[in-house]
């Protein structure tokens, strides 16, 4: 009998698909210890075997324990690896999402769907809004008192006085990152300030990143958050804004106010030496949010989304986007 039922019960296995199961396992897990140097190429690669378990070997309890059994290795194998990248990225940002941009997957995270601080990055939003309403681009806006107040004191090469066009304080807002210029934009908007705050946390609900508050246009308000996740979606959606693009790509750019020059450089470090293809990026910093960086940029000609969130400093922010960036050109 026993020998009768056991070639049914495999053809009943294998229409079920468990004739075999294979369990993902990196290849360091079977080749041994790599160096941490390596790690951070090889892991959530596609340089993985996979060692097979056969149900003929079944644990007492059948299928359903085997079956409970794989995924349970499967899920700590997904842990281990994700702990990996953890520690060979070592960065030192607070929250942090690296995306492909191709597929909308996450290749790394953390803490990724916390709310915190965004500061500058904000100026993302203020762009795509003031660029949505198809205002004339050219018309002259001099900054006025109010422009300089917020809710933190900030330092600026701006006076008032100074006469600018709408493009121009864009550029100025997106790539020197100058809060005055962001506040005039919003002045400046139809139906006033108010309306713009207004039309800034209905876009972020209409793209649904419900994580996302604005409690004004510059980010010198904490109030101003995001996670980190919501922030790439955010970068993906301004890529598609070709003005923000340029803009806040440009390295830098010499302002004519009339009376003076005004030669501004950009924010980020990365885009002012060149050595990345670069395609949007925007940093911020207030004390409650840390150095912060967003970038869209093409390793390999492949394109991914950098969010790096609350690093201690400007040179361990530049350190962790290098480090991502190294790591994605020898994943791609």
């Amino acid at each position: 009998m026993k020998t009768l039922l056991r070639p049914a019960l495999n053809r009943c296995l294998l229409l079920l698909g468990f004739v075999l199961i294979s369990v993902p396992v990196h290849a360091a897990d079977v080749r041994g210890a790599i160096t941490r140097e390596d790690e951070a190429r090889m892991i959530m690669n596609d340089d993985m075997v996979e060692p097979v378990v056969d149900v003929r070997n079944m644990p007492v309890g059948g299928v359903t324990t085997l079956v409970e059994r794989v995924r349970t290795t499967g899920s700590n194998l997904a842990s281990t690896a994700a702990q990996r990248v953890q520690e060979a990225l070592n960065l030192d940002a607070r929250s942090a999402v690296v995306m492909d941009a191709v597929t909308g997957d996450v290749l790394y995270g953390k803490a990724t769907d916390q709310a915190v601080p965004i500061a500058s990055i904000t100026k993302l939003m203020t762009a795509m809004v003031t660029i949505d309403a198809r205002l004339n681009m050219a018309e002259a806006i001099t900054l006025v008192p109010s422009d300089f107040v917020g809710p933190k004191q900030a330092s600026s090469n701006l006076r008032v006085g100074d006469t600018l066009n709408r493009a121009e304080l864009l550029l100025i807002s997106l790539m020197k990152s100058e809060n005055p210029a962001s506040k005039a934009l919003a002045r400046t908007y139809p139906g006033g300030y108010d309306v713009f705050m207004r039309e800034m946390n209905n876009k972020a609900r209409a793209l649904n990143l419900n994580s996302m508050f604005y409690g004004d246009p510059t980010g010198l308000d904490p109030r101003n958050v995001s996670s980190a996740r919501d922030l790439a979606a955010l970068v993906s959606h301004a890529y598609d804004y070709g003005v923000i693009r340029q803009f806040s790509s440009y390295q830098a750019y010499n302002f004519n106010l009339g009376n003076r020059n005004y030669y501004a450089a950009n924010t980020n470090g990365l885009v002012r030496d060149g050595q990345w293809n670069i395609g949007l990026s925007k940093t911020g910093y207030i004390r409650e949010a840390g150095r912060c960086v967003v970038m869209q940029a093409n390793v390999n000609n492949r394109p991914a989304v950098v969010v790096l969130m609350g690093a201690n400093s400007s040179q361990s922010r530049s350190g962790d986007a290098t480090r991502v960036l190294n790591w994605l050109q020898n994943r791609f």
